[in-house]
């Protein structure tokens, strides 16, 4: 695995603080086996890192890590640079706004199609360019070019963006890794499907809402990709669905990060793993801001059941799709003025 370092041992207080968090909703995990220097490789400490990974999968589609490995400085540096750029006049924001054409970029609630969403949104691409489908047709295989928008101000908006981009697919390889392992799988059985990915950050702000009652945040949906990792402030709302059909909330647990399976693994695990429903409540009284990143593959990739997770007690529970024509459809569908369906997997689900 990538840079794994397994020297480690868990304390009986490192034990009763993550039995703790887990009483209190989703599943914290410590991810410092991941980022001790080299040396000796722990096999029992791996072991006990995949089934906390896997438990977590499997259980809530949902987990909090710390001890990621991530600059605290970095993590505060973007969040810092994201304010100054949510507090510019929107006429400023604007200038570089999304449509139809681009989807990277500035958008508010007046561009989307769910206007009871209460926020607004910068969104760039790891890769810069990115490449798509030019359409959602079936058969159509020319491809868009996507180019990220920066704003003039702040100024160090873009470099700290892009620094932050990097460390967080690093991340995202390393946790990749261990569910593919939490599977049965070889550690890197999925990284080549993320060459010349379509991931992408977004940088989230909730303005204060003067109708809670009315709005959410985010509505509740599913995330199309592979992983999200997410960082929130401490002033909260994300909340998760539970089997049982309750909603619990995600507790803000300072310099952590929210992971939760998106439906690319759903359908890679053959429905072992959830993608599960989640939304973002709406504040009366203070601002908020998360920035969550996707990680999603490339726009080539053909989404379909891993081969070895299928057998005659488990047969294949999804038709294969192209991962670029649905991501593709899934943002065309944002737009009013698009009459695009907001495709999901389950329109792939065959029916046993």
């Amino acid at each position: 695995m990538r840079e794994l370092d397994l020297a480690f041992i868990q304390s009986a207080e490192h034990r009763a603080k993550l039995d703790s968090a887990v009483a209190e909703g989703i599943p914290l995990i410590d991810l410092s086996p991941l980022n001790q220097s080299h040396g000796t490789c722990n096999s029992h400490a791996l072991e006990v890192l995949v089934g906390q990974i896997g438990d977590a999968c499997r259980d809530w589609g949902f987990f909090q890590v710390i001890n990621h490995g991530i600059p605290t400085d970095l993590l505060h540096g973007i969040q810092t640079s994201a304010k100054k750029f949510f507090d510019l006049p929107l006429e400023e924001k604007r200038k570089v706004s999304r449509d139809e054409v681009n989807p990277l970029g500035y958008y508010d609630t007046e561009h989307t199609k769910n206007v009871r969403d209460w926020k607004e949104v910068f969104d760039f691409t790891v890769k810069d360019p990115t490449f798509n489908p030019a359409s959602h047709e079936l058969g159509y295989d020319e491809l868009q070019e996507l180019r990220n928008q920066w704003p003039q101000y702040p100024p160090e908006l873009r470099e700290i963006c892009e620094e932050y981009a990097g460390e967080m697919e690093k991340l995202s390889y390393k946790l990749l890794e261990l569910i593919a392992l939490s599977l049965g799988l070889p550690a890197e059985r999925f990284s080549d499907y993320f060459e010349n990915d379509t991931s992408f950050v977004r940088l989230n702000h909730y303005p204060p809402c003067p109708s809670p009652e009315l709005a959410l945040g985010v509505g509740r949906h599913k995330d199309s990709g592979a992983l999200t990792v997410l960082s929130q402030d401490d002033v909260g709302g994300l909340e998760v669905r539970r089997k049982d059909g309750e909603w619990t909330k995600v507790k803000p647990i300072p310099d952590s990060y929210i992971i939760n399976v998106g439906d690319i693994i759903q359908v890679w695990s053959n429905g072992r793993y959830k993608s599960i429903e989640h939304r973002v409540k709406a504040n009366s009284a203070r601002e908020r801001f998360s920035i969550p990143f996707f990680f999603n593959p490339a726009h080539h990739v053909m989404v379909k059941p891993m081969e070895e997770l299928i057998d005659e007690q488990s047969p294949a529970k999804y038709r294969e799709y192209n991962w670029g024509k649905f991501f593709k459809t899934r943002k065309l569908s944002d737009f009013k003025k698009l009459d695009v369906e907001n495709i999901q997997i389950h329109h792939f689900k065959i029916s046993n």
